[in-house]
């Protein structure tokens, strides 16, 4: 069993316990391994299967940039135990160099500030290396790098945001990506059109099958219907789905019936895959078949089944007509999840293992709900963010983002909670608009990214991600909503 051990300054970070860290050891290829933390005194012990090399990632507090996950470089096995902030900003700094090496090779003009705020962060780095003999004083001097070291990476992420919002924008007026909303479980009227169609040119129609066929063969469409109906009277880009909600609660309570015998449920969720897409022939061309599929947690599904389940539905929607765009939704990116020790394949495997089938993958959708437990993905700041975009477009496909961030901490669903604080700022309206206004940009300026969607429109529809919709329960709109709609009006003008 491969161990790791690191000596944690300051030591008020244990009093949540190991579980409040949330740390992980990852490999050299970004894999996450199942990881178990453990506490003696100030030293932080992870144990893992591997013993070599590994990445450590973990929540730490950043001033100005609220509890992120940072990871270390690849570290060798020893007995001695590292110094945890020291590890942390060499870690930073690392990635900082690298992604400024890209760039650079890429054509970024490089801003000033960002110049002065390396040497800075480099200064500090180093005595903190001189001061070893003293753990106090270098954790001390590392914290201070690391802080220095993310405020560098995010000068260097704004300007790469800037400059190719610049060069995507002069080829086009209108921003070749759709920015769109989950209109929810509400049937649209007229009133809608002055607060949803400034902001968005796509809506995602949710036809969810437990909401569709709650009971065995008795359907219900009406809703969706006149979703539709209203999507095409306004012109908007419609999607469908997500069909199949691969999650705990996600499919129809029926189905456990057919929970081991695997090539009936397989009929049987082609059979309503294959009716839903052939009710929408011609109106809706844009469908997202499963949701969740990577982590999954619905009925007895293997990691094998869903895999096989997902590749048979494409099929199925494929036959019913060749011209659709299919998309699955892949739930925490990162691989966070994979800590249980519960998935053999990365996020990032899992679709490979789909599109190397050819069964007509066409997009991929990447759900990001920042602040939520246990669903939801950990914060990062912008260059984490803009590396994992990156790691996936690796795949040559394009890619959807759908976005949840809390307004407020409020929540009655006993399944979900959401961090009071775990960004720059504490949860509030002001905290949501002001970290949509940071990473929608950057969306936007990736060439891969083809789509954004927020969750959901109202509150009242946070099923899984409560107080994230651009409506409040008292129908007030939040300020997030005027954000989204600066940014319609500046970057989709006709």
């Amino acid at each position: 069993m491969g161990v790791m051990r690191f000596l944690v300054y300051p030591s008020e970070l244990l009093d949540g316990g190991p579980d409040a860290l949330q740390a992980y050891v990852s490999g050299f290829d970004g894999r996450v391994h199942p990881t178990r933390v453990e506490l003696d005194d100030n030293v932080l012990i992870c144990r893992r299967a591997q013993s070599d090399s590994g990445k450590l990632n973990i929540r730490f507090p950043v001033s100005g940039f609220g509890t992120p996950v940072i990871c270390t470089t690849s570290l060798r096995e020893r007995d001695d135990p590292y110094i945890l902030p020291l590890e942390l900003a060499r870690g930073k700094i690392g990635q900082l160099r690298n992604q400024l090496s890209v760039w650079e090779i890429a054509g970024m003009t490089i801003p000033d500030d960002f110049r002065e705020a390396s040497r800075e962060v480099h200064a500090l780095f180093a005595q903190a290396v001189l001061s070893q003999q003293h753990p106090d004083e270098a954790a001390q001097r590392a914290i201070e790098a690391l802080e220095k070291a993310c405020a560098a990476g995010e000068i260097l992420a704004q300007g790469y945001t800037t400059q190719r919002l610049m060069v995507r924008h002069q080829r086009s007026l209108s921003l070749p990506v759709s920015l769109g909303c989950d209109l929810g479980r509400h049937r649209p009227d007229d009133a809608w059109a002055d607060l949803f169609c400034p902001a968005f040119n796509a809506a995602v129609v949710p036809v969810e099958w437990k909401h569709i066929e709650p009971d065995e063969g008795v359907y219900h469409w009406e809703l969706n219907d006149a979703q539709v109906d209203w999507c095409e009277a306004r012109r908007l880009l419609t999607v469908g789905g997500p069909l199949l909600d691969l999650s705990v609660h996600g499919l129809p309570e029926w189905l456990r019936t057919w929970e081991n015998d695997f090539l009936n449920l397989q009929s049987f969720v082609s059979d309503f895959v294959e009716t839903a897409v052939s009710r929408y022939i011609g109106r809706i061309r844009h469908w997202e078949i499963a949701a969740r599929c990577n982590t999954g947690g619905a009925l007895s599904l293997t990691e094998e089944n869903r895999l096989a389940l997902v590749a048979r539905v494409l099929e199925v929607a494929r036959q019913v007509d060749e011209e659709i765009l299919l998309r699955v939704r892949i739930e925490q990116p990162w691989g966070d999840y994979q800590v249980r020790g519960n998935h053999r394949l990365s996020p990032v495997q899992f679709v490979d293992a789909i599109v190397r089938s050819g069964v007509g993958l066409s997009e991929v959708n990447l759900e990001i709900a920042v602040g939520y437990q246990p669903h939801g993905c950990p914060p990062r700041d912008l260059l984490d963010f803009s590396r994992m975009l990156d790691v996936w477009s690796c795949l040559g496909i394009p890619l959807n983002v759908t976005l949840a961030f809390p307004s407020s901490t409020a929540t009655s669903n006993s399944d979900a909670s959401i961090e009071p604080e775990f960004w720059r700022v504490p949860t509030s309206e002001q905290a949501q608009e002001q970290w949509i206004d940071q990473y929608l940009p950057l969306l936007m300026a990736k060439d891969s990214v083809v789509g954004v969607y927020i969750c959901h429109f109202f509150d009242s529809d946070g099923e899984r991600f409560a107080n994230a919709g651009l409506i409040g329960t008292d129908g007030a709109r939040k300020p997030a909503l005027d954000r989204i709609i600066g940014y319609q009006r500046e970057y989709w003008r006709d």
